[in-house]
């Protein structure tokens, strides 16, 4: 299908699709929804069409086209979404060959064979602009929706210093079933930031050594070398908190190291926290405080 004969709407769905993929892609094949999103929108000219708002939801018209369309993409296995995550699949990186029409174009059709299997009954009008009704639209919603609370814990947790950081571990911890006999106080703390025992007398093992390190620079090899010498191979594992990331050398030596030390980033640190959240104690809850809201969630 030549772009001049296709719509505007689905035009602009084809660009905003092909880029996420693409970006995917030269990320080594993952990256957080929301860096996907600030990517596109350094990356594509818009124009003042694509970035109105829609006036019954309020959503800018690109990236609800982004969020209905990722949809396709997802029932044709090119794309898949885990807690704010995005994954470009070795069958995404096969379709980015087809070009923005034709990438868009098999999507579509997967997602047209999935609908006539799951819901034959509802018509498909390919052509249609973006609306919030219908299942595509209610997924495309909550996909956005999810975004949008994964931006606000980022932007709560970096408001955060380093050490209101660390009580939020040690929170996520209690919340995991763990005592926190140790957490570091201001100061010099020895490259340990908080012990976690699976018993109250740190009877249990393994014992878990944590390094928390809050701040937008990945975490580097050496930190956590300087973390595993701190581990007593037979009864601790470590545990390495970074709120910037961790480079690829970094997860690397984690994945081949014999000293087991588990890598947390900040996407993984959400999901933990929204997981664990109702398990935490009171006092815990304020730490960061949560609000649970109900969508009917369609079956895939």
């Amino acid at each position: 299908m030549a772009k001049d004969k296709i719509s505007r709407s689905r035009a602009l769905a084809a660009k905003v699709i092909f880029a996420a993929l693409q970006i995917l892609s030269k990320k080594g094949g993952q990256a957080p929804g929301r860096d996907v999103t600030s990517e596109i929108e350094k990356q594509v000219t818009f124009d003042d069409w694509a970035i109105a708002a829609y006036e019954k939801t309020g959503y800018i018209r690109w990236h609800s086209m982004l969020h209905f369309y990722s949809i396709d993409c997802i029932k044709a296995g090119f794309l898949v979404k885990n807690k704010g995550v995005w994954y470009i699949t070795p069958e995404g990186e096969k379709a980015l060959k087809l070009g923005d029409i034709g990438l868009l174009n098999a999507a579509t059709a997967a997602y047209k064979v999935w609908r006539s299997e799951n819901q034959p009954t509802e018509p498909i009008d390919e052509e249609q602009d973006i609306s919030e009704e219908g299942q595509q639209g209610q997924e495309a919603t909550i996909s956005e929706i999810e975004q949008l609370a994964i931006e606000g814990f980022q932007k709560q947790i970096n408001s955060k210093n380093p050490y209101e950081f660390q009580d939020l571990v040690a929170a996520l911890l209690r919340g995991m079933g763990y005592y926190t006999p140790f957490v570091a106080p201001k100061g010099k703390d020895g490259g340990i930031d908080v012990i976690a025992y699976r018993d109250p007398l740190g009877t249990v093992t393994p014992r878990i050594k944590v390094q928390i390190k809050h701040r937008e620079t990945s975490a580097n090899v050496h930190e956590l070398r300087q973390l595993q010498g701190l581990l007593q191979k037979e009864s601790e594992v470590g545990m390495f908190v970074s709120s910037g990331g961790f480079t690829s050398e970094t997860k690397t030596e984690a994945r081949r190291s014999s000293v087991h030390v588990e890598l947390i980033d900040l996407d993984r640190f959400i999901a933990l926290w929204q997981e664990f959240y109702p398990k935490l104690a009171d006092e815990d809850k304020t730490l960061l405080p949560l609000m649970p809201i109900y969508f009917y969630a369609p079956t895939v």
